[in-house]
């Protein structure tokens, strides 16, 4: 019997490596002889990165960068087992918890510390990345990512641009004679859901600048300058961004990726089932656990349980797919014509979340157990007592 076990994370409880081993627990306790492989997932969010390094035997990176105020920070990556993928989380470098109530300003964060970080990757031998869009600070077009790798953003009088949305105002003029000639032939691929424009109604600074701390007359003013900026890189780059779906991921840093690289934008869950080899290793499955620290009717709009679903049934037709989760919700009758087959909360009973956090683990093994007997049950094997 071949049991896939493909996991998020239980976010403030385990990491998906984490989930993955209680469920193995779990499983073994009643079916010791199953095949167990487990994959650690993740749907391009928070906790993509560790997923991905867990996953591939990969190693975790530090850099020191430039943060959304300017300031020095520390930042970490990975680098996926194959030695010449990264996988990078913008926020690590240019992230909302770089800032607070009182400094956050998306007239002046900057996305400069993520160039960095691809010129660190760079410097390591790195060919080809994955760049999770989400978490950010910043408003400023991926500009500041631009300039890290050698773009010049220039004013009226040829002087490099400041940092932050509202500079691109300014902007007269973009140069990328000097851009690292190593980002032309470096495959970039996009990890986000975001289908937003860079600008307009439903653009970033509309959509996504209030949290970051802009008022009503703030949005405004970077939307302008970001329409001036897609403006500006249409007539010198040849690439018109201003309008594609999920330019506006990041503060516009998706539309700065496509604009200076060749990036390509996917789905966070569709890259991480592809950088694990989940279609391949699911070959044959019986049966397939995942699941998250919540799972509802949402969860059909590119969560992973659901990216696993699609990618196990490709693979394995027959797999039956069991999702489990700290928290089930509304609407997952509509899961089930997506390709998981049962939901089941982890959650023995009433209890406050401070507790069903601590327990959490626990509590996942323990329910991996009982799915693990109506296994046995259904197939005839024999359970351990």
């Amino acid at each position: 019997m071949k049991i896939i076990i493909a996991p998020d994370s239980f976010k403030g409880c385990m990491s998906a490596r984490q989930a993955c081993e209680a469920i193995e627990r779990g499983v073994r306790g009643v079916l010791p002889d199953a095949e167990c492989v487990l994959v650690p997932m993740a749907d391009g969010g928070e906790g993509t990165v560790q997923s991905l390094v867990d996953a591939t035997g990969g190693t975790m990176l530090e850099a020191t960068v430039t943060g959304p105020l300017g300031a020095p920070v520390r930042a970490r990556y990975g680098m996926l087992g194959d030695g010449r993928t990264a996988i990078i989380e913008m926020a690590a470098a240019s992230g909302i918890g770089y800032v607070d109530e009182t400094t956050r300003d998306p007239r002046v964060t900057t996305t400069y510390g993520v160039g960095e970080l691809i010129r660190d990757a760079l410097d390591r031998g790195v060919t080809s990345f994955i760049i999770g869009l989400g978490g950010s600070a910043t408003n400023d077009g991926g500009a500041g990512m631009a300039q890290a790798l050698g773009a010049h953003l220039l004013d009226d009088d040829g002087e490099e641009l400041h940092f932050g949305g509202a500079a691109l105002a300014g902007l007269a003029a973009i140069d990328v004679s000097e851009l690292d000639p190593r980002i032309a032939t470096a495959d970039i691929r996009l990890a986000s859901d975001v289908t937003n424009p860079l600008t307009g109604p439903q653009g970033a600074s509309v959509v996504f600048g209030p949290q970051k701390g802009a008022d009503a007359a703030t949005v405004t003013e970077l939307d302008a300058a970001l329409r001036h900026y897609a403006s500006i890189a249409a007539r010198d780059l040849g690439r018109d961004v201003e309008s594609v779906p999920g330019a506006g991921a990041a503060g516009g840093l998706g539309a700065g990726f496509l604009a200076f690289t060749g990036a390509r934008m996917r789905s966070g869950v569709s890259l991480v089932v592809e950088a694990t080899g989940l279609k391949e290793l699911a070959a044959g499955a019986d049966w397939c656990f995942t699941g998250e620290g919540g799972i509802d009717g949402q969860t059909r709009y590119g969560k992973t349980p659901i990216g696993v679903a699609h990618a196990v049934k490709e693979a394995a037709p027959h797999c039956t797919v069991v999702a489990l989760a700290g928290n089930v919700g509304d609407g997952i009758g509509e899961l089930y014509g997506e390709g998981i087959d049962a939901v089941f909360g982890i959650v023995p009973g009433a209890q406050s979340l401070e507790r069903a956090l601590a327990s959490g683990t626990a509590n996942l093994e323990r329910c991996a157990s009982n799915v693990a007997r109506l296994i046995a049950c259904a197939t005839g094997a024999a359970p351990r007592a």
